[in-house]
């Protein structure tokens, strides 16, 4: 898997040109289904869902075929919309419940949970930074709803062994999994962990009908539960060179795009503020997949620090730098991301309302 986890640029755009959105909505439930695998690309703002949607459409596919593929974009859209108005640390609609710990299931953790499918995706995710979408389900089903750990510190857990980490995403899904963020909470049996995955496993925990799953006790094999101290390893500080009469452009954990003002001269610089990683902290393949990632950036500088002592220590005043709900501490020309739709703003208590409006608008603009 970590062959699709290139970072050069060129490789990025042609894995682009190498989708085929059909057989995405055909075949993306299954664990080995036909992904895109560039959600590492979009978390981290190399490439952007508006990008990837008109590529699509510039090849020819309709809206009716590929609108399975659509709307995953679009759900990413919607979670960082949601980011925009609400603090997503905190519970969206009503808190989780019942809740026994705020950690996470020591066996969880060790990838020890039983089920094999769910023990592989974990050691996955150790070694590759990646899981499929139904994998985080399954495991965030598991740590909330059986062994009702919080799903916080669970959703810390997991965003800070993905590259693909949005915490947006992670934590309205997790949310959504927990029932949280959503009229009922997710399960999902063995049956259907079977189906998905491709195994044939029974007599597990979860080889139980659904009825009976959301009535059990927290198996002991759960019940022990620690919190994990998540540190971000930083690359040191080095000494910037600036130039004064330029215009300084800074990039960060969330914005990597090689493209933007690339045909003007200024100050590139990447910030990563360890104020950020400590609240929202990222493994050490993450913050090297990021430098890797940054290095497609001509010129690019990297400083560890705040915001506020970059300005102070290089005089800097004409910046740019593009919003996200994580960077609100900055200061200077803010510029918009490339969203599907730049009008569709604000909260929608629901996925759906967001897709009756946000389909419209799609159909008129490329059909």
């Amino acid at each position: 898997m970590e062959a699709f986890f290139e970072t050069n640029y060129s490789a990025i755009l042609q894995k682009i040109d190498f989708i085929d959105p059909i057989a995405y909505g055909d075949t993306r439930n299954y664990l080995n289904g036909n992904v895109t695998y560039l959600s590492p690309y979009i978390s981290r703002g190399v490439i952007s869902t508006r990008q990837v949607l008109e590529q699509m459409f510039a090849k020819g596919y309709k809206l009716n075929q590929m609108e399975s593929f659509v709307r995953d974009l679009c759900w990413r859209d919607y979670f960082q919309r949601i980011g925009q108005v609400l603090n997503l640390d905190k519970e969206i609609k009503q808190p989780q419940s019942p809740v026994s710990n705020q950690g996470i299931p020591v066996n969880i953790i060790k990838a020890n949970t039983g089920i094999i499918a769910i023990d592989k995706a974990i050691q996955d995710l150790y070694t590759y930074g990646y899981l499929h979408n139904h994998s985080r389900m399954y495991i965030a089903s598991i740590a909330c709803n059986i062994a009702h750990s919080h799903w916080h510190h669970v959703a810390q857990w997991m965003y800070y062994h993905l590259l693909d980490g949005d915490w947006a995403s992670n934590a309205c899904s997790w949310q959504w999994v927990a029932g949280a963020f959503s009229t009922k909470k997710y399960f999902a049996n063995q049956e259907n962990i079977n189906r998905y995955s491709l195994t044939n496993q029974n007599n597990t925990f979860l080889d139980l009908s659904y009825e009976e799953i959301q009535q059990m006790d927290t198996p002991l094999h759960l019940a022990e539960s620690q919190r994990l101290v998540l540190e971000t390893a930083l690359p040191q500080n080095n000494s910037l060179v600036i130039d004064s009469s330029l215009p300084t452009f800074i990039y960060n954990y969330y914005n990597l795009d090689p493209i933007w003002h690339a045909a003007e001269k200024g100050n590139r610089i990447l910030l990563l503020e360890p104020e950020f990683f400590r609240e929202y902290p990222v493994s050490k393949k993450c913050m090297e997949f990021t430098l890797s990632l940054a290095s497609n950036i001509p010129n690019i500088q990297v400083y560890t620090g705040s915001f506020e002592l970059l300005c102070k220590n290089y005089s800097i005043k004409k910046i740019y730098y593009k919003e996200h709900p994580l960077n609100n501490n900055y200061s200077g020309n803010e510029e918009t991301r490339d969203w599907i739709s730049d009008s569709l703003t604000g909260y929608f208590p629901s996925f759906f309302n967001y897709w009756k409006k946000i389909e419209k608008q799609i159909h008129l603009k490329y059909t």
